[in-house]
């Protein structure tokens, strides 16, 4: 038995010396590094990991009992929670958006699970998700009683900006780059402006048109939901964005790519559909992931103008004069919040990288 192992052992062994002499310390100056960066590193570790979690105080009854502590206070957190992750909800219908959150989440990961890959699944699916979200969110059905979006907020009204802003953008991403590079001057022209005007300009400058004054444009008496206009305003800046990223992609693929679309007779909505798109999406892929990603943090920008998003509701959160000293703990977790939808967006965009790379379509 034991001369069965010891070929086996001894793979693993000559395999962590070559990781050692490649990865960790090829020469006398990357071992003179490494040890260098422990040695910044370490401290501050130790130090973060006292303040987080050993000194720190979790459960209280009260500030009091965080007055004292050495290390950080997420009392604040468990006071705190429901308005940070609500807004201005009411209290007792916040099982509301917490369903609908978790709804949201269902179908994100569906959407995302290559097997479930088919409009005919995932049209009736998203259609069922917004309906019952809305109902649930807004009310006015059955015993649930009407919740206006000026009153919406928290992580349920993140969740809302941020798929809104890519499911209305993307479509007009790709209809902006693909127009971008028509060959008819005025789409082409039409194109350019409206990439280049959106995109020199801030974010808070579109947000502020969205809300003072596109409604000084509608006929008297007509009212637009101010989530609705704030939502479409990112999403048409999300969409000039990531339309220069697609454009890059479609410049990328072989020109061969499109003779051969032409030889075989497709016409130019087939060949894009089919042949080009496909792939210019796949060669764009990590940047458009960025923009995504982008966008979700963008959504924190409408504090500015009044939106009570989860990062604007930590920080009404703050103005608790008996809990104020804790801001530190507050946005940390806020942070947090943010971090884990990013960092899960990442995982699953390498995970298409690899599948992608492998050959697969679908």
């Amino acid at each position: 038995m034991a001369n069965t192992l010891q070929p086996l052992v001894s793979g693993r062994r000559n395999a962590l010396d070559w990781w050692l002499r490649e990865r960790v310390w090829p020469s006398p100056f990357h071992i003179l590094l490494s040890f260098a960066t422990l040695a910044l590193v370490v401290p501050i570790c130790v130090k973060i990991a006292n303040w987080a979690i050993f000194d720190a105080v979790f459960v209280s009854t009260g500030p009091e009992s965080c007055r004292d502590a050495v290390g950080a206070c997420w009392a604040v957190i468990a006071e705190k929670h429901r308005v940070i992750l609500f807004g201005l909800y009411p209290f007792d219908e916040q099982w509301r958006p917490t369903l609908a959150v978790a709804i949201y989440l269902i179908t994100v990961i569906v959407t995302l699970t290559p097997r479930f890959w088919s409009l005919r699944l995932l049209v009736p699916l998203w259609t069922i998700a917004v309906f019952v979200i809305g109902a649930l969110m807004y009310g006015g059905i059955g015993p649930l009683r009407i919740v206006p979006t000026t009153e919406w907020g928290g992580l349920a009204l993140t969740m809302i900006m941020f798929s809104g802003t890519v499911i209305l953008g993307f479509p007009i991403a790709v209809l902006l780059a693909l127009g971008r590079r028509s060959h008819l001057a005025l789409l082409r022209s039409v194109s350019v402006v409206l990439i280049e005007t959106l995109r020199g300009v801030p974010l808070i400058t579109i947000l502020f048109v969205a809300v003072n004054v596109f409604p000084l444009f509608l006929p008297a008496g007509t009212n637009v939901d101010k989530l609705l206009r704030v939502t479409i305003g990112i999403a048409i800046f999300f969409a000039c964005y990531q339309a220069e990223t697609i454009r890059g992609g479609l410049q990328a693929v072989p020109e061969g790519q499109y003779e051969a679309a032409k030889a075989l007779g497709l016409r130019y909505w087939q060949m894009t559909g089919r042949i080009i798109l496909p792939q210019a999406l796949r060669i764009a892929f990590p940047a458009i992931m960025n923009h995504v990603i982008a966008a979700m943090k963008n959504t924190s920008f409408v504090m500015i103008i009044g939106l009570f998003d989860i990062l604007t509701a930590t920080t009404a959160v703050m103005q608790d004069p008996v809990w104020r000293k804790y801001y530190v703990e507050a946005y940390t977790f806020a942070g947090f919040v943010y971090f884990a939808f990013g960092f899960a967006l990442s995982i699953y965009a390498r995970l298409m990288e690899r599948r992608m790379n492998k050959g697969y379509v679908s």
